[in-house]
């Protein structure tokens, strides 16, 4: 049984009609908006930065550098300059939602295909696939834990899954009609979501039983 997600707030940026991936670099949230990434602080909820790229899914950062889905490929980009350090291809070849950095690995999350797939991030080598049974939008690791995001019709759940055999160790309900794009975690008591055709990031409190 779900149970339901808490939402603690939501963003909502000035031109922009819809998010995809999303992202956390210990201080600001990335949002992938098709053509720009936007950089905001979720304290204040302020634009801190764009970047012109393309951003048409997912989005990861490793500490030092963003990745982001960009149709078939993955861009390695500065976040300083935006400049496009390289490019590898995507598992999915088109098909990829969610994407992010663990354990030296990217993480995608392939949308149709029903999958995670860890890949190598210099070559795009696949090293695990690990089955779902829902559609796939974002993907995150926090605290050992990883938790991917559903979307099929209007419903969306956060699961917490098995890293070796999928199963579904736990799910948080997203209220019916709101749709999650992208998933990131704040390594604490967050989960940032990309609400998709509705321009907006949404917050959700990541269960406590998970953290204690």
């Amino acid at each position: 049984m779900a149970q339901p997600a808490e939402i603690v707030r939501e963003y909502g940026f000035a031109g922009v009609s819809k998010v995809a991936g999303v992202s956390y670099d210990g201080s600001r949230v990335w949002a992938a908006t098709g053509a720009q990434l936007v950089a905001f602080d979720p304290q204040r909820g302020e634009v801190a930065r764009t970047l012109d790229c393309a951003c048409d899914a997912g989005t990861a950062f490793d500490g030092k550098h963003l990745y982001q889905i960009a149709e078939s490929r993955i861009d390695k980009i500065d976040p300083v300059t935006g400049e496009v350090l390289a490019s590898i291809p995507a598992p999915g070849a088109g098909t990829d939602s969610g994407l992010t950095w663990a354990e030296g690995s990217l993480w995608v999350g392939n949308y149709r295909g029903r999958r995670i797939q860890q890949i190598d991030p210099a070559t795009g080598a696949v090293r695990r696939t690990i089955e779902s049974n829902r559609f796939v939008t974002g993907v995150t690791w926090v605290d050992g834990e990883l938790w991917h995001a559903t979307w099929e019709a209007d419903e969306s759940e956060l699961r917490r899954i098995h890293p070796q055999s999928g199963e579904v160790l736990e799910r948080l309900a997203m209220p019916r009609g709101t749709g999650v794009s992208g998933l990131e975690s704040d390594g604490a008591g967050l989960f940032y979501c990309g609400g998709g055709e509705s321009g907006k990031v949404r917050a959700v409190r990541r269960p406590r039983a998970t953290r204690d």
